[in-house]
């Protein structure tokens, strides 16, 4: 894969909101300035290709209620979490989201991370998801209902091999 891998900027925010907007029933719907404050507290945010892929990862509570980061807080320590990733249709099936996987699992390990954490809909399904996940190794290791989201999400983990 040579797709270009690098660090979001500022000019970046209109097609990473745009394209998450349109993932929202997996990724959950932001306003601009609520997705722009993501962005700035996120450990990891990096894009792939101009406009193909982006992927958001956090060591600390990314939003002031995030029921899924706490769910991981509770059980497990030094981990990162993938709270966002998405890729666009026109870049689907070119390896975007397992080159984002690969950097963010490097990232990971050289700033002393045990595990990468992630949650992927189980109600309504994300079968693309599941099998990304599955794919790269990671297992689940719980499951919640959202009440005030209403669907029911999966818990993946992957161990950070040292």
């Amino acid at each position: 894969l040579s797709a270009r891998l690098r660090d979001l900027g500022p000019g970046d925010l209109g097609w990473v909101h745009a394209l998450n907007q349109t993932h929202a029933t997996e990724l959950s719907s932001q306003t601009p300035a609520a997705f722009r404050a993501l962005i700035a507290r996120a450990r990891y945010a990096r894009a792939i290709e101009d406009e193909g892929a982006f992927l958001l990862a956090f060591d600390r509570r990314p939003a002031p209620f995030s029921p899924n980061f706490d769910w991981f807080q509770a059980r497990f320590e030094r981990f990162l979490y993938i709270d966002r990733i998405a890729v666009d249709a026109r870049h689907r099936r070119k390896g975007l989201a397992q080159a984002l996987y690969g950097d963010l699992a490097a990232f990971a390990r050289d700033a002393g991370f045990q595990m990468l954490a992630a949650e992927v809909n189980s109600d309504p399904p994300n079968p693309a998801s599941d099998a990304l996940h599955a794919a790269l190794g990671f297992t689940v290791v719980g499951e919640a209902y959202l009440a005030d989201r209403d669907k029911t999400v999966r818990y993946f983990r992957l161990p950070i091999l040292t």
